[in-house]
């Protein structure tokens, strides 16, 4: 007998989305391909990244474990991210260039340009068939507008994602928002508040469906239910404890009275960890198979104290040689890999390592130099046999970023030829 494609458990005002389940779905959604973009801002301590001929380098160590499963690339350059006449504003122009390849017009003003970016190409071929084209996410909320760097809009330095040249995309910050956005559909606002759990509104709907699946699927859908209960405790926890009072996070703000929103957990490991749980649900779910997560914003001036690195996060990557600043970059360097690592932790444990590719990296490779050749990037994830993983990928110098875009776009079936600055695909990528 054939049973109709369900997506949603409901009950009592409240919609539970549904992972792929064999006896319930047609079609193979775990296998389908996917794409997700990390950033990090401020560049790198280059001589902890950059990785000997076996791929090996002391920040890659807590990705150790998945030396199979990633490919750093060397020699990749954003050169529309220098100045090319327009003077100071390195982080505003590597965050606008990062995914665009674009060289971004300076302005504070409503007349931003940059171009559209790689996730939002590929989000119109891979979007067709999920509730989500792509999803924008990140840790520190998006200004798309005044000044935050040398007269470059805030619009630059705090999005990545650009569904046209004029118009970035923004990004969810805050978890409780996205969860129900994701999972919980429908929700009543007093139950919410009284932090029920959406599991208790879709039980009777649950246990008719039990009646139909596989036993593979019913363990399935038990470890589904018990992670979206993990998810709730963890954002009532967050929500419960005291909202951030984060000291504003760019170094060149010019209006002070802009504030972050109360929803912003004060624990940035939790926050990030929760926000890429959020995130490799909704691959599981196949609710969007293209996602960007920005760590946080470019120029970022975060403190990072509670690693032992006090200081704000940009003033310390201008450290000019001096070994104590250094010595706290490389405590941040280390504690965002941790934080990656992690992320591909899940994705290996839901078994989409092999049909998704991630990119990590920045637009700024050494952050005392603001320089943008030889970055510091790699992939993880095979993205369903585009990736050739487990080496090290040395491209010839000034090798545009934007090749490695069109290697990524080409591989899940999007027919380009170019894209930003490329001058074609990335040779040895796949």
């Amino acid at each position: 007998m054939t049973i109709q494609r369900r997506t949603f458990l409901r009950g009592a005002g409240a919609a539970l989305a549904l992972p792929f389940l064999e006896s319930v779905s047609f079609g193979a959604s775990r296998s389908a391909q996917r794409l997700a973009f990390v950033f990090v801002p401020n560049g790198i301590h280059m001589p902890d990244w950059r990785p000997d001929a076996q791929g090996d380098a002391p920040l890659l160590e807590p990705l150790a474990r998945f030396r199979k499963d990633i490919l750093p690339i060397s020699n990749l350059a954003h050169l529309n991210a220098r100045a090319l006449g327009d003077g100071p504003g390195d982080h505003a122009r590597s965050a606008a260039c990062f995914l665009t390849g674009a060289h971004p017009v300076k302005t504070a003003g409503r007349d931003i340009r940059a171009g559209v970016s790689v996730d939002q190409v590929a989000a119109r071929h891979l979007g067709r068939q999920t509730a989500f084209r792509s999803l924008e996410l990140g840790c520190e909320p998006a200004r798309q507008s005044g000044n935050c760097d040398s007269g470059y809009s805030c619009a630059y330095s705090s999005n990545i994602a650009w569904r046209t040249p004029h118009s970035p995309m923004g990004k969810e910050v805050d978890p409780r928002a996205l969860f129900h956005r994701l999972v919980g559909r429908d929700m009543d606002p007093a139950r919410r508040k009284a932090r029920q759990s959406i599991l208790d509104y879709v039980r009777e709907d649950a246990r008719s469906l039990r009646t139909r699946l596989s036993a593979s699927d019913r363990r399935k859908l038990d470890e589904y239910f018990t992670g979206v209960r993990e998810l709730e405790r963890r954002i009532d926890f967050l929500e419960l404890s005291e909202a951030a009072d984060l000291p504003w996070m760019w170094s060149d703000i010019e209006d002070e009275t802009f504030q972050a929103p109360a929803g912003i957990p004060r624990d940035f490991r939790a926050h990030m960890r929760v926000m890429m749980d959020l995130m490799v649900l909704a691959f599981q779910l196949d609710l969007t198979r293209v996602a960007s997560f920005m760590v946080a914003n470019e120029g970022s001036n975060r403190n990072y104290e509670f690693i032992g690195a006090a200081g704000g996060h940009h003033h310390l990557s201008h450290h000019g040689g001096e070994k104590r600043k250094i010595d706290r970059i490389r405590k941040i360097n280390r504690f965002h890999m941790e934080q990656f690592a992690y992320l591909l932790g899940e994705l290996e444990r839901l078994d989409l390592m092999d049909s998704t590719a991630v990119v990590y990296g920045s637009a700024i490779s050494d952050g005392n130099r603001h320089n943008h050749d030889d970055l510091p990037v790699l992939v993880a994830g095979r993205g369903g046999g585009i990736v050739k993983t487990g080496g090290h990928l040395v491209a010839p110098k000034n090798t545009p970023m934007c090749n490695l875009y069109v290697s990524l776009l080409q591989g899940v079936g999007v027919p380009v030829r170019s894209f930003g600055d490329s001058t074609g695909p990335l040779a040895g990528f796949g």
